[in-house]
């Protein structure tokens, strides 16, 4: 099976100058637990977790000018639309991380997490090896 057929179409992203609390409610708004960081042109700079932004909006005193490029992680892991589902999920357990961006022609076209990848599973439309 292929990415594009698992994958959630909707990529919810931000940018690198939003504040702390409006990613938070950005998650919260759309029930995620990430968020991709898209540039001015739609390049990916980076990714925020829901675990980031508490351990940031939880200290006593977050820092007022703080921005999401401050804080998020700019190792961006992207999958293509074309690559096989099992290929995201080596990828995730590889890079530790439960969520990929998924790109096709250079552009975010949906995002696939561990989450998807078990409801395949419990569905009993792709078999663990």
């Amino acid at each position: 099976m292929k990415i594009k057929e698992a994958m959630n179409p909707e990529v919810i992203t931000i940018s690198p100058d939003t504040k702390p609390i409006e990613a938070f409610e950005k998650m919260y708004k759309h029930g995620i637990r990430r968020l991709f960081v898209l540039d001015d042109k739609g390049k990916p700079v980076g990714v925020i977790s829901h675990t980031d932004l508490v351990g940031v909006l939880g200290s006593r005193k977050p820092e007022k000018k703080l921005k999401i490029e401050d804080i998020m992680v700019k190792d961006v892991i992207t999958i293509s639309a074309k690559d096989d589902i099992e290929d995201a999920a080596n990828l995730m357990l590889r890079a530790d991380v439960s969520g990929l961006l998924v790109i096709e022609d250079g552009k975010a076209v949906g995002v696939i997490t561990k989450t998807d990848i078990c409801r395949l599973v419990a569905a009993g439309i792709l078999v663990p090896i």
